[in-house]
């Protein structure tokens, strides 16, 4: 990600619908998580510097510490920042979803658009098992947190088959990352192929407990 690109980025956080346009220390702040990311995902957390950030983010070195006091908090924070993001990114694609299996298909495609977009995704979730496994644990229990309920609900109802919402939410989440590493990530076309995702189609169907799948 070139200082142009974390621009441009910035220009879409100002212009995103319902939401108030960041200001001056907020913007600052954003492209100094957006160029974090791109310099973690590029050269790894080891070889990283706040030079290295702050000149990707376009910003003077000084201006770094009024926001974040070392290279750790802001890896904390930019593993925090890519967790909301990736998880706003699957919600919205599984809007308007009638079904549980429909919602599941959605929210795997808009995981693997946005891992497509941002394919430091995977390289700073990666790194915090040794850089900060208290952020890497944080990431993961916040979305089982918040997908448990969802499969909950789908079993009241009967739109998913009986069992342990806990180990299915893991074993979903295993899926997607293991095929958005194989298909996206080591993929230059950056796309699941139609016949990958017809196959993972019945793969969620069967996990899900749906008959035919």
């Amino acid at each position: 990600m070139s200082t142009e690109r974390v621009a441009a980025e910035l220009a879409d956080d100002g212009v995103e619908p319902g939401r108030a346009p960041l200001r001056k220390g907020q913007r600052t702040r954003r492209a100094l998580l957006l160029a974090a990311e791109n310099v973690f995902g590029a050269v790894g957390y080891h070889d990283a510097s706040i030079v290295k950030i702050t000149e990707e983010a376009g910003v003077a070195q000084g201006t770094f510490y009024l926001y974040f006091a070392s290279k750790q908090q802001i890896f904390d924070e930019v593993v925090a920042d890519l967790n909301q993001r990736v998880r706003h990114a699957m919600s919205e694609a599984a809007r308007g979803a009638t079904t549980r299996f429909e919602a599941e298909r959605l929210g795997f495609a808009g995981f693997f658009k946005f891992t497509a977009e941002h394919p430091a995704l995977y390289r700073v979730i990666r790194q915090a098992e040794f850089v900060s496994p208290e952020a890497l644990r944080r990431h993961y229990e916040t979305i089982i947190d918040h997908y448990i309920p969802s499969l909950e609900e789908a079993m009241a109802k009967g739109e998913v088959a009986a069992g342990d919402p806990t180990v299915l939410a893991w074993a979903l989440i295993a899926v997607g990352e293991a095929v958005g590493m194989r298909w996206i990530l080591w993929n230059e076309e950056r796309r699941i192929p139609p016949e990958v995702s017809a196959e993972l189609d019945r793969i969620i169907g069967r996990m899900l407990g749906i008959e035919g799948s």
